[in-house]
């Protein structure tokens, strides 16, 4: 097995442990080589037995134990792995990589290594809202480390909200792409591929958004959200600095991307404003149009008598941005969501929203556009109309940032 096709997995101490156990079947499943490390913390909640056997590989524990590691030191470990995982990382590791710190096998593998890093948050939520955890990941991110999740759930302690670490399938597709994006096989992964967009910052909506009725009813759509994620993740591989601002959906985080979730369109337009300065926007989410005037604090029951909902125009988003006379970005890309006549459609909405692309699909049922894993869009611009053939959304998403970065590298005004 080749170097870039090895994992060196990092297994520390917390809950989310277990999960690391179905990380490595998948990996094994994929043809990916695997080999473990198990701090003291991550030993409480697996067994170096059970690592072993999942993993066909020795399971190395001790910085200072030439027997248990079978004659290997922690400089050649990280040489033979083609990407480090920390799954899960807890806040102690993730402020140890920050600081720098070797003082145990895992630490000084993560220090010795140059080559590509991701790491899988889990911990409790007010440990992960922590202004220090925020500091550390955001220089980890600056250095190069990839993140994925956390998700928001359920945890072990009790409490309810962001924490979770990102499920085993979600972590494992991470790291197929992740070794995809080099086609040097001589050579460990490049995980932001060719950079050309180092340097710029870029905003991506993503999602529906959900408009309350009551406290259990809401007004939505169909939307998953998969296009836009894909968008901001490809802009990310691309060396931008992302910013994703996603309504609910049930995808993981995107590598690389800060995630801020919002449930409703008047949420994700105050999160994009608190954004600005940005040199790229995508407004890729599918924001309701309208929300209840007066939502109300109950539920509202049925009594014979079918209630009248009175509805008030959401803020549009894309238009606001496109027309701000202050911190317009340089290139703000829309989408237009349309049944029939989608290029028409697409036409008249970029000249109405006044943003500089507009990205036409047609989500008419039958297409499976909303939801499906494929989609066909038609680039829309002031030099005319650019029909792609139908893709998956992550290609798509690829092809945009290419465009977008070949757009700006160009255009330098």
């Amino acid at each position: 097995m080749s170097v870039d096709k090895r994992v060196l997995l990092i297994v520390s101490g917390g809950i989310a442990a277990y999960k690391s156990l179905d990380l490595v079947r998948n990996l094994k499943n994929a043809g990916i080589a695997i080999r473990c490390i198990l701090t003291p913390g991550g030993a409480q909640f697996v067994t170096t037995l059970s690592l072993a056997t999942l993993s066909g590989d020795n399971v190395y524990e001790d910085l200072f134990s030439v027997t248990d590691q079978g004659g290997i030191g922690h400089i050649e470990l990280s040489r033979d792995a083609g990407l480090l995982v920390v799954a899960p990382a807890t806040a102690d590791i993730i402020a140890k990589m920050r600081a720098g710190m070797a003082d145990d096998l895992a630490t000084a593998v993560l220090l010795a290594t140059d080559k590509p890093v991701l790491i899988a948050p889990a911990m409790n939520i007010r440990m992960w809202e922590h202004e220090a955890t925020q500091e550390n990941l955001a220089v980890l991110k600056a250095r190069g480390v990839n993140v994925i999740g956390p998700e928001e759930g359920d945890m072990a302690c009790g409490e309810y909200g962001m924490g979770r670490m990102s499920e085993p399938d979600a972590l494992t597709n991470a790291i197929k792409n992740l070794f995809q994006g080099t086609n040097n096989r001589d050579t460990a992964i490049n995980c932001k591929r060719n950079q050309k967009l180092a340097g710029k910052k870029a905003l991506v909506t993503s999602g529906p958004t959900h408009e309350p009725l009551d406290p259990v009813r809401y007004i939505a759509n169909r939307s998953s959200g998969r296009q836009g994620h894909a968008i901001a993740a490809a802009l990310a591989q691309q060396g931008a600095d992302t910013v994703m601002i996603s309504g609910p959906t049930n995808l993981s985080n995107p590598i690389g991307v800060t995630v801020h979730r919002v449930g409703s369109a008047v949420e994700m337009f105050e999160a994009c404003k608190r954004e600005l300065p940005a040199d790229i926007v995508v407004c890729a989410a599918a924001v309701a149009d309208w929300r209840a005037l007066h939502p109300t604090d109950e539920k509202i029951k049925k009594n014979g008598m079918v209630p009248t909902l009175e509805l008030t125009e959401n803020p549009d988003i894309l238009s606001s941005l496109s027309q701000s006379k202050s911190n317009r970005p340089r290139l703000i890309v829309g989408f237009a969501a349309e049944t029939g006549s989608v290029v028409d459609k697409a036409l008249d909405k970029l000249a109405r929203k006044k943003c500089d692309w507009m990205i036409a699909n047609d989500v008419s049922v039958g297409t499976k556009t909303f939801g499906g894993a494929n989609n066909t869009v038609h680039i829309v611009d002031q030099n005319g109309i650019e029909n792609w053939p139908e893709m998956s959304k992550e290609s798509i998403g690829q092809r945009l940032a290419d465009r977008i970065a070949d757009h700006l590298n160009t255009n330098h005004d």
